[in-house]
C-alpha cells in the first residue's frame, strides 16, 4: 500500500505482521493473552504504528452496542474532593479508551438539566456518588451498569460499590483525641442524608461511648464555612461544661468552627482541639493547621472507574474499602482546664 493514499485498515497490519485479521483485532482491542504469543502480539503492534493505522472507533463501537462514554454523578463541580475523583477516574477510562462526562446534582438544588434525551441511549455506564444518587432516576442512569461510590455495600443500587474506609478514619480521629485525654466532644456533623455521614456518626458515637466519663453533642449544619460558624458557635457557647473537642465531617466544617473558636475568644488548640475530614488544600491554609484524615479522590475515581470497567465486562471489581489516614497537625493538642466564661 502506498503511504499516505488511503487510510491504512486492519487487513493491512495482518498482511504487514503476517498475521490474521482476527489476530489484530484481539492485539489491539487488548484482549489477546492466551489467545496469541507475546511475540505475535509485539509484530502486530510494529506494523500498526509502521503502518499508522488508527482503529475506526466509531464503528468497532457502533459493532459492539457502545459509546465509550461513561457519566460521573457527583453532588457539585465546585468540590476540590470530586475533582480529584473525576481526574483519578477520567485518567483510567483514558487508558481504555472511554470518555466521562460529568454530571452535577448540588445538595439543595435538585438534578441538573439532564444532558441526554436519554441517558440509557447516550452511555455505557454510570458511576455514583451516593450524596448525588437522586438524580439517577431522573436521567434513567439506574438502568444502566452502575457503581456506587460512599453507599451502603447491603442496599447499594449499583452492580458495585466502591467505598474509602470512613469508619476507621473516624476511629483514628477518636482514638488521637481520647489518647490526648478529651473526654468532651462535639460533633459538627454534615446535615446531608447520606450513608457516608451515618457512618461517621456511628463510628464516632460508638467508640467514644466505649471509653467512661465520656460525653458526646451534635449540631447538624450544610458543609458551607457560614453555616458551620453558626452551629458551632451555638453550640460552644451552649450552658454546661463547653466541649474540649470538635470532630467535623468535613474540613469546611471545620474552617467554619475555627471561625466560631476565635469569635468565642477560645485558643486553637490550647482551650479547643478541631480535627477535620478529606485533607483538602484548605487544611493547610488554616492557621494552626488543621489535623485531619486524608482520602485518596484520585484513587477512589480509579477504583470507580476500574470497578465499572469490570461490570462491563462481566469481572469482579477489585474489592476491599481503600484506606484512609489521620494526618495530624497542630489543631488538635491535650485539654486544658477551661477558662471562665464571660
Amino acid at each position: 500500500m502506498a503511504r499516505g493514499s488511503t487510510r491504512p485498515t486492519s487487513r493491512d497490519v495482518a498482511q504487514a505482521a503476517g498475521v490474521s485479521q482476527a489476530a489484530v483485532s484481539l492485539v489491539l482491542g487488548e484482549k489477546w493473552r492466551g489467545r496469541v504469543s507475546e511475540a505475535t502480539a509485539e509484530r502486530v503492534r510494529e506494523a500498526a504504528q509502521e503502518l499508522g493505522y488508527r482503529p475506526n472507533l466509531a464503528a468497532r463501537n457502533l459493532r459492539l452496542g457502545r459509546t465509550r462514554t461513561v457519566l460521573l454523578v457527583v453532588p457539585a463541580l465546585t468540590t476540590e474532593f470530586f475533582a480529584g475523583v473525576y481526574t483519578g477516574a477520567a485518567r483510567v477510562a483514558a487508558e481504555h479508551g472511554f470518555g466521562v462526562v460529568l454530571y452535577p446534582s448540588p445538595e439543595g438544588i435538585g438534578p441538573a438539566r439532564n444532558p441526554f434525551g436519554s441517558a440509557a441511549a447516550a452511555l455505557d455506564g454510570v458511576i455514583a456518588s451516593s450524596m448525588a444518587a437522586d438524580a439517577l432516576t431522573a436521567i434513567r442512569g439506574d438502568q444502566l451498569p452502575l457503581v456506587m461510590l460512599d453507599s451502603d455495600p447491603e442496599g447499594s443500587l449499583g452492580a458495585a460499590t466502591v467505598n474509602l474506609d470512613i469508619g476507621d478514619g473516624v476511629r483514628q480521629v477518636a482514638e488521637h483525641l481520647l489518647a490526648l485525654g478529651h473526654r468532651r466532644f462535639l460533633h459538627l456533623a454534615a446535615d446531608i442524608a447520606s450513608w457516608t455521614f451515618e457512618v461517621r456518626a456511628r463510628e464516632l458515637a460508638t467508640r467514644i461511648a466505649e471509653v467512661s466519663g465520656t460525653d458526646l453533642r451534635t449540631a447538624r449544619a450544610p458543609i458551607s464555612i457560614d453555616d458551620a460558624l453558626a452551629a458551632a458557635a451555638s453550640a460552644l457557647s451552649a450552658p454546661g461544661l463547653r466541649p474540649t473537642a470538635v470532630v467535623c465531617d468535613d474540613d469546611k466544617l471545620a474552617a467554619g468552627a475555627y471561625k466560631a473558636a476565635r469569635r468565642l475568644d477560645l485558643h486553637i488548640p490550647d482551650d479547643i482541639s478541631i480535627t477535620g475530614l478529606d485533607d483538602l488544600a484548605l487544611a493547610r491554609a488554616i492557621d494552626p493547621e488543621l489535623t485531619t484524615v486524608r482520602l485518596d479522590a484520585e484513587l477512589f475515581g480509579e477504583r470507580g472507574m476500574q470497578a465499572l470497567l469490570a461490570v462491563l465486562d462481566a469481572r469482579t471489581p477489585p474489592q476491599g474499602d481503600i484506606p484512609v489516614e489521620l494526618v495530624v497537625r497542630g489543631s488538635t493538642a491535650p485539654p486544658r482546664p477551661p477558662r471562665p466564661r464571660d
